[in-house]
C-alpha cells in the first residue's frame, strides 16, 4: 500500500490501528509483515480529529450535494468507512469515487459536474461541509 498524502480517520480509528500493529509486532510472526508496514505507513501518514468548519470539501467532512437531475439532496462522509469507524446511518463516499474526488477541493455553493459510474454526467451544487465529529 501507498499512500500519496494525509489519510483522515478518526481518534477512535486511530488508536485501533496503533492496538492491531502492537498487537502485530509482539507476536513477531512474519505472515503479518504486510499488515504491519501497512499500519504503520496508515499511522505516520494519519491526519485524526476533526477538520476545520470553513466550507472546504475534504476527508473528514459531512458533505450534502443537490443532484441538478432531480433536486434530491443526499448527505454523507467523505472518507473511507474502516478508518472513520462510524455508524451505519451514515453513508461514507471514498474520496476517490467519482462524486467525492469531483468535489474534493471544492467549497460551499461550488457546482461540481463528474462521470457517474454509468456513464451519466451528473451535476451538483455543494449545500454544506461541515467537520464530521
Amino acid at each position: 500500500m501507498s499512500l500519496t498524502g494525509p489519510v483522515w480517520m478518526t481518534p477512535a480509528a486511530f488508536a485501533a490501528l496503533e492496538a492491531e500493529l502492537a498487537e502485530l509486532t509482539a507476536k513477531a510472526d512474519d505472515a503479518d509483515q504486510a499488515r504491519v508496514l501497512e499500519l504503520r505507513e496508515l499511522i505516520r501518514n494519519a491526519e485524526v480529529g476533526t477538520k476545520p468548519d470553513d466550507g472546504l470539501v475534504e476527508a473528514g467532512m459531512r458533505i450534502t450535494v443537490k443532484f441538478h437531475s432531480d433536486d434530491s439532496v443526499e448527505t454523507f462522509l467523505l472518507g473511507s468507512r474502516d478508518l472513520a469507524q462510524v455508524d451505519d446511518d451514515i453513508d461514507v463516499y471514498s474520496p476517490t469515487s467519482p462524486l467525492g474526488s469531483a468535489i474534493d477541493g471544492h467549497h460551499v455553493g461550488d457546482e461540481v459536474s463528474f462521470t457517474a459510474p454509468n456513464g451519466a454526467t451528473l451535476t451538483v451544487t455543494i449545500v454544506s461541509a461541515t467537520p464530521f465529529a
